[in-house]
């Protein structure tokens, strides 16, 4: 026992000397107490150690007995064994200093022996690199496609998801490898090697696909392994071969990726030491920019097939609790912003974390899963649009409390309490919209904080900034007041001029120009100009008046014009369009006992004038007072509901009431739902019917193939012409909750009080929104750009701001059209007339004849026509006109002695107007500049 304990003095030693350093206790003076372990007296620690067998451990107490039994020769250590690696190495003598004689090396300067170095690296490095990819053909694919570990059906596939190309970046490079070689054989010393790199670099192009498809090879590779046993022993055995260097396979595939990465750094080092008038110090350069440019379209390509493998992956492991939420995942241009744990309430139990995921169009929260069935995630939250979110920090972290509690939105007591090192930093999320609410999460660091919320926000601001987005033209901003609210618009001059209907009454007015009141009625809830018919209607205290479009002058506020006739009173609205080729005007009124939800209705027809002459005279006699009607009743029926939108289809009026959409036969006034009943795919909206209030209808397609979007208040879906589910499982659920909708194709807008949310009607994907405060839609018109009006209040609540929406590429031919109309359409009423008798006394204007004859077009503007234009209605003479055309010239009289000839006035008034005649009160005028007549 003493020669074994001798034998292995040595180590013990050794072992004393490293193991025993730690301080002990001062021993008792009466030596009682333990103070080690002689650790060869003592069993081995391992339950299968026995005497007869040799142990593992070179620990071991037993060993030196183990081989005393078994006649082995004692070894105190491990023993090496070689790689091919190591042999190879210590073979080839992997340095350039050792490869060429000693007089060659000693003669050389040392920049010139480093630069040798380099190339002898680059040089056997490139060679060991195309061995490496020799070996993955040899001692992987080819006993997976001829052993069976796989279905034969699935080998082929394998191997291509697992390897891909690799046998394309074997071929580039094993030219290369043989053109350095040969090189390296033809000189010692090695003049150059950049024009061997430049001949064969253009041809790398297999590395950009093979780097893109790497997370997709790992990911195959790992799965198969996990579920395949044989396919798990074949890899754990060809890894333990000498041939594989005790590298696993995900090292070998991540090789031809960072051998082109290591190409830029070894031929700079070349070039550092390479004199300036080699070829190299011109060659070598580009050789890097080209290899560089190839690394950039790796990492791009890399990103792109990273971020659409994790949106796969998440896509697949999302768990909902009920109804799932289509989120568009595998969308083309998808992408996974940021994902990782937040904290839920600053606790550090790992119960309270949330995985969050940052998509380029929603943020989502989720509880992270893991199990023997794979990783999942569990939706935790509605997804929240970014657009829908902002986001803001407290002034210091939060204490964690370990107390459970099921608020979200820590307790502001928090906010004060001591600092410790178990603090959260804290991320106020703020969510507006119809499932909106605040609540706080907690990252673990203040750098981890920042780093969310600057890519969050960076995120929100470049889906403000995409291209072609909708935007807000301003109408008139700081004009209206708080006081006075704007209800409505409407426009006139094809779309160039806008009527408003305030709480004060109805003004007029340019897009950023003056607006002036003309019509002062209060509680004006809405507007619409008849252009055709040429009649203004203004809802006002529940009124329903029709003016003549001489109202909209503003330059007359006292003329007869801006009297009404009254066409209904306690009217809830109205709507005016073309059903059954008529233009009709519906009048809804709807009961004002609460407990008699009814309503009727009425439509109107304009009373069918003169095509030729439009009967001026008589709209002037109707609005004085006189007894021609201006409309007719068309139908007038009974609903036993109440009524909220009205809406002119084709053939039939279409009415938006508590029970859903109903469609009325004008024809007969047969009516009908809408919605097909016995549809079980409209349930859902049947189990609602009571809740739901109607936005609109709108006809989308053509021929025989069209379809209806219906909008409601929660959702928006399509049915056929007889009522019928479209596009099943096609459903928009608004983010808010809409008070209007309207249609611009190919998208759908709906207006919230908070922000505007925009939709395409394909996809029903949401494309923006546009926040704001109080937001109101005016005006709207189908699919005519710039025809939808909205109205918000300013950042500082004391005015309205009214603005156009549009999107960007049409905002320079709405402007476009603005400048049209100031260079060459003359505005209504643009001059001022006023007639003085021979004694320079002005003529009243009830008591002036008719200045003009039937054919008038009493808005002073003029479509263009054929021929001379003849207005013979002047049938008094005149001394003087004064004419304010805004700049306040005057004109002189008419008579021959006049120092201005009425030629001049003419020429001042018109620019290019001619007259035939004396100058008596019968002029004809015709402006030849574009055929338009014009009259002064």
């Amino acid at each position: 026992f003493r020669n074994k304990l001798i034998t292995g003095g040595s180590r013990i030693r050794a072992i004393e000397s490293y193991d025993y350093r730690p301080s002990y206790p001062a021993e008792p003076e009466d030596g009682s107490a333990v103070n080690g372990v002689f650790s060869l007296l003592t069993d081995c620690y391992s339950p299968t150690c026995t005497r007869d067998k040799l142990c593992y451990s070179i620990a071991c107490p037993r060993r030196l007995e183990q081989q005393s039994r078994l006649n082995l020769t004692p070894n105190g250590g491990l023993k090496r064994v070689l790689s091919r690696s190591s042999s190879k190495e210590k073979k080839d003598q992997r340095l350039w200093i050792t490869s060429v004689p000693k007089e060659i090396s000693e003669a050389l300067p040392d920049k010139e022996k480093k630069r040798q170095e380099v190339i002898f690296e680059l040089i056997y490095t490139e060679k060991d690199f195309v061995n490496d990819l020799k070996y993955l053909n040899d001692k992987w694919i080819t006993p997976i496609r001829n052993l069976d570990l796989l279905p034969e059906s699935r080998r082929e596939a394998f191997i291509d998801r697992v390897f891909y190309n690799i046998k394309d970046v074997y071929a580039v490079n094993s030219k290369l490898g043989e053109a350095l070689l040969k090189r390296q054989q033809a000189y010692t010393i090695i003049p150059e090697v950049g024009d061997i790199f430049l001949e064969h670099v253009v041809n790398f192009s297999p590395f950009v696909l093979y780097g893109a498809n790497q997370i997709e090879a790992k990911y195959e590779f790992e799965q198969e392994k996990n579920s395949n046993s044989a396919f798990n022993k074949f890899v754990e055995e060809t890894e333990r071969r000498p041939e594989s260097r005790k590298l696993e396979l995900n090292g070998y595939l991540t090789k031809p990726t960072t051998r082109l990465g290591r190409y830029p750094l070894l031929l700079e080092a070349v070039l550092k030491y390479t004199p300036d008038d080699n070829p190299d110090k011109n060659v070598i350069p580009q050789v890097i920019s080209i290899i560089k440019d190839f690394l950039q379209k790796v990492n791009l390509e890399s990103g792109k097939c990273e971020n659409a493998f994790n949106l796969r992956q998440i896509n697949k492991n999302l768990q909902w609790k009920s109804e799932s939420m289509e989120l568009n995942l595998l969308a083309k241009d998808r992408q996974l912003i940021m994902k990782g744990p937040l904290k839920k309430k600053g606790t550090s139990s790992e119960h309270s974390d949330l995985y969050v995921f940052v998509f380029d169009h929603v943020l989502l929260l989720t509880r992270e899963k893991k199990g023997k069935g794979g990783e999942g995630y569990k939706v935790h939250k509605r997804p929240i649009p970014l657009e829908l979110l902002s986001l803001s920090t407290m002034e210091e972290p939060v204490i964690k409390n370990s107390r459970r509690t099921s608020s979200l939105i820590p307790h502001r007591s928090a906010l004060h309490a001591a600092l410790d090192s178990k603090s959260g930093y804290p991320i106020v999320f703020n969510h507006i919209g119809r499932h909106g609410n605040s609540f706080t999460l907690y990252a673990t660091t203040h750098a981890g904080r920042k780093n969310w919320m600057d890519k969050i926000q960076k995120q929100i601001q470049a889906l403000k900034n995409k291209a072609d987005a909708w935007k807000l033209l301003p109408v008139s901003e700081r004009y209206f007041s708080a006081s006075n609210k704007v209800n409505c618009s409407s426009t006139y001059d094809d779309g160039r001029r806008l009527v408003i209907g305030t709480d004060a009454g109805v003004y007029v007015g340019k897009r950023m120009g003056q607006f002036v009141k003309i019509i002062p009625r209060e509680r004006v809830s809405q507007v619409d100009v008849l252009e055709d018919e040429r009649i203004l209607l203004v809802l006002a205290e529940k009124q329903l008046l029709a003016y003549g479009l001489e109202a909209l002058d503003p330059n007359d506020p006292n003329s007869p014009s801006k009297r009404a006739k009254k066409l209904g009173s306690s009217v809830s609205f109205f709507k005016t369009g073309v059903c059954q080729s008529r233009t009709l005007v519906g009048i809804v009124k709807n009961s004002s006992n609460a407990l008699d939800q009814s309503s009727t209705i009425k439509t109107l027809e304009p009373v069918e004038q003169d095509g030729s002459k439009k009967n001026k005279h008589s709209l002037r006699t109707m609005l004085r007072g006189g007894n021609t009607e201006l409309f007719k009743l068309y139908k007038d029926f009974y609903i036993p509901r109440e009524t909220n939108s009205l809406h002119f289809l084709r053939n039939t009026l279409c009415v938006g009431c508590s029970k859903g959409f109903e469609l009325i036969d004008l024809s007969n006034l047969n009516t009908q739902d809408l919605l097909d009943f016995s549809d079980p795919t409209l349930d859902f909206v049947h189990k609602k019917d009571e809740n739901l209030k109607p936005l609109a209808i709108y006809r989308i397609g053509s021929g025989d193939t069209f379809t209806f979007l219906l909008c409601y208040e929660e959702f928006s879906f399509y049915v056929d012409k007889t009522g019928r589910r479209a596009r099943n499982g096609w459903i928009i659920h608004w983010e808010g909750v809409p008070t209007f909708c309207a249609l611009s194709l190919p998208y759908v807008i709906a207006f919230d009080p908070s922000f505007i949310e925009i939709r395409h009607v394909e996809t029903g994907d949401l494309v923006q929104i546009i926040q704001g405060n109080n937001i109101r839609c005016l005006y709207h018109v189908v699919n005519q750009p710039g025809a939808i009006h909205v109205v918000m209040m300013d950042e500082e609540g004391d005015y309205q701001t009214i603005a156009q929406l549009c999107r960007e590429s049409q905002i320079a031919s709405i402007i476009g059209k603005d400048d049209v109309e100031e260079d060459e359409l003359p505005p209504y009423s643009s001059a001022t007339i006023v007639e003085e008798d021979e004694e320079g006394t002005c003529t009243p204007e009830d008591e002036k004849g008719p200045l003009l004859d039937e054919d008038e077009d009493e808005s002073g503007s003029y479509s263009p026509m054929e021929g001379s234009y003849h207005p013979s209605g002047l049938s008094r003479t005149v001394h003087r006109l004064t004419l304010d055309f805004g700049d306040g010239f005057e004109l002189g009289s008419n008579s021959p002695d006049s120092p201005q000839s009425f030629q001049e006035i003419l020429d001042i008034g018109s620019g290019a107007v001619t007259h035939s005649g004396d100058s008596s009160s019968s002029l004809p005028l015709k402006d030849e500049s574009d055929g338009r007549p014009t009259f002064i």
